[in-house]
C-alpha cells in the first residue's frame, strides 16, 4: 500500500470501520450486502444527511445549531397540518415547512451571528421554545395527509426513492459551494479566525447566518419527508434525540467542533456509519436501548479519532529515507 493510500486512510479511519461493520454484519445476517437492504440504509439515512451537511458546514464556521430536532418537529408538523387539515398541495405544504424552518434560523442566525451570543445557549434554547410552539399548534397526532403529500417521501426519480434524491441534491450542492466557490473559503476562514477573516474583508456575520437559514430549512424540510414517510406526525416525539444524531454525523465525520475543518465526504461517512450501525444492530436483534448505547458510544468514539487521526496522517506523511548510491571507489 502506498504512502498516499496510507494518509487517505488515516484521514477517513472511518473507512475500513465501515468495512469490516459490513463484513461483520453480512456474517452475522447474510443478506446485510443485499441491494434492497443497502437501499433501505440510504432511504432511512437520508433526512440525517439533509440536515447533517448543513450543519457541518455550520460547525466548521465555528457556529452549532442543537434545535435542528425541534426544527424538524415544527416542519414535519407545518406540513403535516396543512396537509390534513386544509388538503394542501405538495408544493404549499413544502412551502410552509421550509418558511418555518428558516423562521427559526433566522432567530438563531440572528442571535448568535448579529448579536453575538453564544450558539450553544441560543439554540439550547429555542431547542425547548420551538418544541413547545410545535406542540401548541397542533397537540394531537396528525394523519391521512393525501397522495399528494405522500409522493415527498414515496415517490422514486430515476429508480431511487426520493428522500435520497434530494440527499443527494443537498450533498453536491453544498460541496460545489464548499470547492468551487469563494464562499467555501469564507466558511473555513471565519471558523479558523473570525478577526482575520474580517481583516481580510470575509462576511464574518452574514455567511454564518445564511448558513443557519440553511439548517433551519433542512431541518424543517426533513421532517417534512419523515412525515410524507410515515403517514403522521406527533409533534411530542418528531425529531426527539435528531440534534444528537446529527451531531453525532458531525463529528465522527471528522468535523472539528471547534470550526476550521471538515470535509462533506467525512460527513457523508457519518451518516453511512451510523445509518449501517442502526441496521446491523437492528437485523441481528439488538434491542433499542442498546443501540443508543452503541450511537453515544460512537460520539465517544469520534472524540478518539478526532485525536488520532491528524497523528496517523502525520506518520503517514513521513517519508522513509532513500538509500544513497554508494560513490565508486576513487584510486
Amino acid at each position: 500500500m502506498t504512502s498516499l493510500h496510507l494518509r487517505r486512510l488515516a484521514r477517513y479511519p472511518l473507512i475500513p470501520v465501515i468495512v469490516v461493520m459490513a463484513i461483520g454484519f453480512e456474517l452475522a445476517t447474510g443478506s446485510f450486502v443485499g441491494s434492497q437492504n443497502l437501499l433501505g440504509i440510504a432511504t432511512d439515512s437520508a433526512t440525517l444527511a439533509i440536515v447533517a451537511v448543513p450543519s457541518a458546514l455550520l460547525v466548521i464556521s465555528g457556529y452549532l445549531d442543537l434545535s435542528v430536532g425541534s426544527t424538524y418537529a415544527l416542519g414535519a408538523v407545518a406540513a403535516g397540518w396543512l396537509a390534513s387539515e386544509h388538503g394542501g398541495g405538495l408544493l404549499t405544504c413544502v412551502l410552509l415547512s421550509l418558511l418555518a424552518g428558516l423562521a427559526v434560523g433566522a432567530v438563531n442566525g440572528f442571535l448568535c451571528c448579529v448579536v453575538g451570543l453564544s450558539p450553544f445557549i441560543v439554540t439550547l434554547g429555542t431547542l425547548t421554545a420551538v418544541r413547545g410552539l410545535a406542540q401548541q399548534f397542533a397537540p394531537l397526532p396528525l394523519t391521512g395527509f393525501g397522495d399528494s403529500f405522500a409522493w415527498l417521501g414515496g415517490a422514486k426519480v430515476a429508480g431511487l426513492p426520493s428522500p435520497v434524491v434530494i440527499a443527494l441534491v443537498v450533498v453536491l450542492v453544498a460541496g460545489a459551494i464548499l470547492a468551487l466557490t469563494p464562499v467555501g473559503r469564507h466558511i473555513y476562514a471565519i471558523g479558523v479566525s473570525r478577526e482575520a477573516a474580517y481583516l481580510s474583508g470575509v462576511r464574518v456575520r452574514t455567511v454564518p447566518f445564511a448558513l443557519f437559514l440553511a439548517t433551519g430549512a433542512c431541518a424543517a424540510l426533513a421532517g417534512a419527508i419523515k412525515a410524507s414517510v410515515l403517514g403522521a406526525v406527533q409533534s411530542g416525539t418528531a425529531g426527539t434525540g435528531f440534534e444528537l444524531a446529527v451531531l453525532t454525523a458531525v463529528l465522527v465525520g471528522g468535523v472539528a467542533l471547534t470550526g476550521g475543518s471538515g470535509t462533506l465526504f467525512g460527513v457523508v461517512l457519518g451518516v453511512a456509519f451510523l445509518g449501517i450501525l442502526q441496521n446491523g444492530l437492528t437485523l441481528v436483534g439488538v434491542p433499542t436501548f442498546w443501540q443508543q448505547v452503541a450511537q453515544g458510544l460512537a460520539l465517544v468514539v469520534a472524540a478518539g479519532l478526532a485525536y488520532l487521526a491528524p497523528r496517523l496522517e502525520a506518520l503517514a506523511a513521513v517519508r522513509p529515507p532513500t538509500l544513497r548510491r554508494a560513490a565508486p571507489a576513487t584510486t
